[in-house]
């Protein structure tokens, strides 16, 4: 199940779970939207994979399948390609 991190790893901003700008990679990093476009090109920093519009979980399964609370922040491998 993915964990649905909380937070983009470049910027720290907040993702919450139905985020429609989250996106992830197959080790599930997490980025906003915007440092996906403007600085990582749409490769992940960490593995050099694809990143791809996060899967949004269903309100209704939140409460027996909750989010992650673990927030990840890695700027200093977020330089702009």
């Amino acid at each position: 199940m993915l964990q649905l991190r909380p937070g983009c790893e470049c910027c720290d901003r907040d993702l919450p779970p139905d985020a429609t700008d989250a996106f992830i990679c197959t080790f599930e990093c997490t980025f906003c939207a915007s440092c996906v476009t403007e600085r990582l090109k749409g490769i992940c920093p960490n593995c050099g994979g694809d990143l791809t519009p996060r899967p949004r979980r269903p309100a209704s399964k939140l409460a027996r399948f909750p989010a992650s609370t673990e927030r990840v922040f890695k700027p200093q491998g977020c330089a702009p390609r």
